[in-house]
């Protein structure tokens, strides 16, 4: 398999890398690879390079986005902070791969079992850490469904699940609100974004239907939503 060229990648609508990424989680959960040569794919890209998708995911040590989606050198963007949460450098970083690279499709990726969501669930200061999981406490307020004060934290799996899977939800509509450049192209149908969860026991990627923008419409939707 080769790597992308500037021409197979326009080919790629948003709709195309999103079902590219779907087979090649597939593979990856049924211990299967697409057969191709890394070296021949280096080679390929060293004057330049064509991603048909960009991925936001956690520095987990399991998630790497090349392997659980079985993709090779210069397929992806893949951008990686703990707890996969977004500040202003990783929206400009997702405008370059876009606008400027021609990404087709934007993912933000979170996981099970997260470290950084069970420690922003037991409020855990240490150093610098204490600033960037802070970013997620805009989603612990928003569980709502563990009512009970003592099982809001890390020891209960399902608050600490809920609050990964409403970080990543936020974090698709915050990289909209907070971009004009991607927020144009979204409009014009050039690029989508969506949000997943990816299972670190099965290795299954479910991605949020409802999080899913592509045109016009959605961006209209998710306003009224906020609203």
């Amino acid at each position: 398999m080769k790597a992308h060229t500037k021409e197979t990648q326009a080919s790629i609508t948003p709709i195309k890398a999103l079902n590219i990424l779907k087979n090649g989680n597939a593979r990856f959960v049924n211990n299967l690879n697409a057969n191709r040569d890394l070296l021949q794919q280096a080679n390929e890209t060293r004057n330049g390079q064509w991603p048909f998708a960009t991925i936001l995911s956690c520095i987990d040590s399991r998630t790497s986005a090349e392997l659980i989606f079985d993709q090779g050198l210069g397929d992806i963007f893949s951008i990686r902070i703990a707890g996969n949460i977004v500040n202003t450098d990783i929206i400009g970083s997702m405008e370059y791969a876009c606008k400027v690279a021609g990404s087709r499709l934007l993912v933000v990726l979170g996981h099970t079992k997260c470290g950084a969501v069970k420690g922003a669930c037991d409020h855990l200061e240490m150093g610098n850490l204490t600033d960037l999981l802070s970013k997620l406490q805009p989603a612990i307020y928003q569980e709502i469904a563990t009512r009970d004060p003592e099982k809001r934290n890390s020891s209960t799996s399902e608050f600490a699940e809920n609050v990964a899977a409403i970080n990543v939800k936020r974090s698709v509509t915050a990289i909209v609100e907070r971009s004009f450049i991607l927020e144009q192209m979204i409009e014009k149908e050039e690029i989508a974004i969506i949000g997943g969860m990816h299972d670190l026991e099965t290795g299954q990627v479910s991605f949020y239907d409802d999080t899913f923008i592509s045109n016009k419409n959605a961006i209209k939707k998710i306003r009224q939503q906020i609203l």
